[in-house]
């Protein structure tokens, strides 16, 4: 089965690329990989906070994770697969993209303001030609009806 592995992170351009690589799973028979990525901590001297701050992050991670699981299920007939890793979002994008073969798309969204489409976007579009699979983006500003045809 082709999968398709989405970002969950708090942009808001994240919304559409969760719902076109929810879509295409569904019209393709495939499956979707949810990844999101815990930046690294910055104070590892505080052990204590640091595991604390981590927890609360998975936490956050799993209820963001749990609304969209919930429309895909009940929209699209998919779900999803919830990945958490620790580190620079780009090297576990990879990562994760290396370790399951099945993973054929990586969906990313764009965002829309004047700093342009967003450093995932912009890190991993620059190494497209080297990507070990396809790399979609999602304009962050389409409409969920133009998703919907294009999906």
């Amino acid at each position: 089965m082709r999968k398709f592995l989405v970002v969950l992170d708090d942009t808001r351009e994240c919304l559409n690329a969760m719902r076109y690589a929810a879509m295409r799973a569904a019209h393709t028979g495939g499956g979707v990989i949810i990844l999101s990525v815990i930046p690294p901590e910055e104070y590892q001297h505080w052990i204590g906070v640091a595991e604390i701050m981590r927890d609360e992050a998975r936490e956050r991670i799993e209820a963001h994770f749990e609304v969209f699981a919930k429309w895909m299920r009940a929209k699209q007939g998919v779900n999803p697969e919830l990945v958490i890793r620790e580190g620079e979002p780009a090297i576990e994008i990879l990562d994760v993209i290396r370790q399951d073969p099945e993973i054929g798309v990586l969906v990313l969204g764009a965002g829309t303001d004047k700093s342009g489409p967003g450093p995932l976007v912009t890190q991993l579009s620059r190494s497209s030609g080297s990507l070990p699979c396809p790399l979609t983006v999602v304009p962050g500003d389409m409409s969920k009806e133009r998703l919907e045809e294009i999906t």
